[in-house]
């Protein structure tokens, strides 16, 4: 092996590992985005997609993309064996795998807090055999010596490191799958309006987007397969879409809402890196420039396009990868240097690029729409149930969690029961165990005030048996008193009357009265007596 060869092939390897680091830069992205509760789900979709997507691409993919042998163009049928001595056609197709890899699990951010893991699967599937390999080969089959070329790359078609094979094809099959699951609970109220469902994590996302950004370094810089001399101003070119689309989406979501947005930098700067994927080849700086500028404001516009739709895309799939997508690959004949043209006239060029971006959305977004909702209202159902929605995916699809969620549903518990003698589980060096211990010292606090607060109750319970006790008493002795104020009263007037019948005896007898009445008030002697 030559040097030449030697110092080409290093080359691709690297950007093979940087392609397939990108793996991670989706991953935290993602996670990021979405709710901690489906932080376990979104990790596991990230690995085990690319494992589904490797063994497809592995058994009959690659042959599919980039066989020589070719029905007319429209996809091959190949079967490759790889000989050990076939050191450029191992490396190419390690690095082709890689952005197969990045097409399909585009989809994940999408569809993300709803789909059921299995159906994710399904999703990847039917992405890695049925659109992939259709759209690949149209586009890239003639990279490899010798290949006859596909339909669309034989009528000039140009797409140097896919935004529309990798990123086109990918957004439109996350808009097939978001509109098959329909949108996350709660994420547009009663009246239709969207409800902003924030990320766990803002910093791992931003993370998870600069990886990804050093990743395309290799996306784009390996696209030729090999270390040309045009790979200096590939990567510039690379560099600068970004940069101005992350300040153009940035500047105009602040100027418009008055506030920095996290997601407008984020999607800005991914959006320009996917429209400059296309033509990053044939661009000049100043070009780049002017491509991350327009995909910046065109990722705005793509959020406004599927929030009045009612679509739910959970990390901006479709506005990031489809929308700038579909403009870079507009923009090769809009910006590009026309030598590269192969003679053609750059409205010729825009006409084919025009072409092929309207043929893959055709391809995508009906094979995948089609073939996800005959699977999912015929033969299994590819969204989890509210319930399982509102408990997260970790738990349901994974019977994993995490030690904050372990904590909320420990809370959830105790709300649940009332019993506020439960201690939380206070984990040693975690923010969660912090936040256990501090709360059962409040759950402490507050069992003391409710200690005070019954034994007063209690005092002020015994304090009033007492006084009715009391009165009890009072009211007894009240009416025995009453009670022997009528006996004496009785007996008075008795007395008064044996007196009054003696004083009559002595009249007839013409005798002195025995007794004077004379002290009594007006004649009446009960009236001198009182009840």
């Amino acid at each position: 092996m030559n040097a030449a060869l030697s110092i080409d092939l290093l080359w691709l390897l690297l950007c093979t590992a940087l392609v397939f680091f990108m793996q991670a830069g989706f991953a935290c992205l993602e996670s990021g985005l979405t709710r901690r509760k489906n932080s376990i789900n979104v990790a596991l979709k990230k690995i085990a997609g690319f494992s589904i997507t490797g063994t497809t691409f592995w058994f009959f993919g690659f042959g599919m993309v980039f066989g020589p042998d070719s029905w007319h163009g429209f996809i091959g049928y190949t079967n490759y064996v790889f000989s050990p001595d076939n050191l450029e056609l191992i490396s190419a197709y390690l690095y082709e795998l890689m952005f197969a890899g990045c097409a399909i699990t585009i989809i994940s951010g999408s569809i993300a807090e709803r789909v059921k893991f299995s159906g994710y699967l399904i999703m990847v599937l039917v992405m890695a055999t049925l659109v992939y390999p259709f759209v690949g080969h149209w586009s890239w089959n003639s990279i490899l010596p010798g290949n006859p070329g596909g339909w669309l790359s034989n009528l000039g078609f140009m797409d140097f490191a896919g935004s529309t094979v990798v990123h086109s094809s990918g957004g439109w099959a996350a808009l097939a799958c978001a509109i098959v699951l329909g949108p996350r609970l709660g994420r547009f109220d009663k009246n239709g309006k969207p409800v902003e469902i924030s990320g766990n994590d803002v910093p791992l996302s931003i993370l998870g987007a600069l990886i990804l950004w050093l990743g395309w370094l290799g996306f784009n810089g390996g696209s030729a397969l090999k270390f040309v001399d045009r790979v200096p101003m590939i990567l510039l070119c690379t560099m600068l879409a970004p940069i101005f689309g992350l300040l153009s989406a940035l500047l105009i979501d602040w100027y418009r809402k008055g506030y920095a947005r996290v997601d407008a930098a984020i999607n800005g700067a991914l959006g320009g890196l996917v429209a400059v994927t296309a033509g990053s080849n044939v661009l000049l700086p100043s070009g780049a420039i002017f491509v991350g500028l327009i995909a910046g404001v065109l990722v705005l516009w793509g959020e406004e396009i599927i929030l009045k739709a009612k679509w739910d895309d959970a990390v901006g799939a479709f506005p990031v990868h489809g929308v700038c997508g579909v403009f870079g690959t507009l923009a090769v004949a809009l910006f590009g240097e026309p030598q590269f043209f192969d003679g053609r006239t750059p409205l010729q060029q825009l006409s084919i690029q025009l072409l092929g971006a309207v043929c893959v959305f055709i391809w995508t977004m009906t094979t995948m729409y089609i073939v996800l909702k005959i699977i999912d209202k015929f033969f299994f159902k590819l969204r989890v149930s509210p319930e399982q929605e509102i408990s997260g995916l970790n738990i349901v699809e994974h019977h994993a969690t995490t030690e904050i969620l372990d904590l909320f549903y420990a809370m959830e518990k105790q709300a649940a029961t009332g019993d506020l003698s439960i201690r939380l589980h206070e984990e040693p060096f975690t923010e969660a165990g912090q936040i256990a211990r501090r709360y059962n010292k409040v759950l402490d606090k507050v069992n003391i005030e409710m200690e005070i607060a019954n034994r007063m109750i209690k005092l002020a319970e015994l304090s009033r048996q007492e006084t009715e006790e009391a009165n009890k008493k009072l009211d007894d002795k009240v009416s025995e008193l009453e009670q022997f104020n009528r006996i004496s009263v009785d007996r008075e007037i008795k007395m008064i009357e044996l007196k009054k019948e003696i004083n009559k005896l002595c009249k007839e007898l013409e005798q002195p009265p025995k007794f004077d009445f004379e002290k009594f008030n007006d004649g009446n002697p009960s009236s001198n007596f009182k009840e």
